[in-house]
């Protein structure tokens, strides 16, 4: 997506026990002056507003002032009310938007088929 430079250099995961509530950061473009934290859950049931709390506290930890919250679920309506209520900059991807991406961008899919759409050359036809 243009963060950082490379793909292999522009982020890095972090997430373990103890990560306090970060999974991966960003680096925001090539030189690192700014960073973009990530917290992941790959759940099946609805990421509440308690989740979100909890990593807006990780991101004050940090002194963070942007971070992405991606989930294979969804967020409910108060996660996704309160996100738009604070100072801090949350980015909040769904399961639906996360495949979006992966497949604008490359991340994870292989190309199956691909199809030519051809259209007729009129300068093939003229007289001239």
């Amino acid at each position: 997506m243009g963060y950082g430079g490379s793909r292999r250099d522009a982020a890095r995961a972090v997430g373990q026990v103890g990560d306090e509530g970060i999974d991966g950061i960003i680096d925001e473009d090539k030189l690192g002056l700014d960073s973009i934290y990530i917290q992941a859950k790959k759940w099946d049931n609805v990421v509440g507003r308690p989740e979100i709390q909890k990593f807006v506290g990780a991101l004050m930890g940090k002194r963070a002032k942007k971070g992405i919250f991606i989930t294979t679920s969804s967020f409910s309506a108060d996660a996704v009310n309160y996100v738009s209520s604070i100072d801090t900059k949350i980015v909040l991807i769904d399961g639906k938007r996360l495949a979006e991406l992966m497949i604008d961008y490359d991340v994870g899919v292989t190309t199956v088929t691909s199809y030519q759409l051809k259209r007729i050359d009129s300068d093939y036809f003229s007289n001239g």
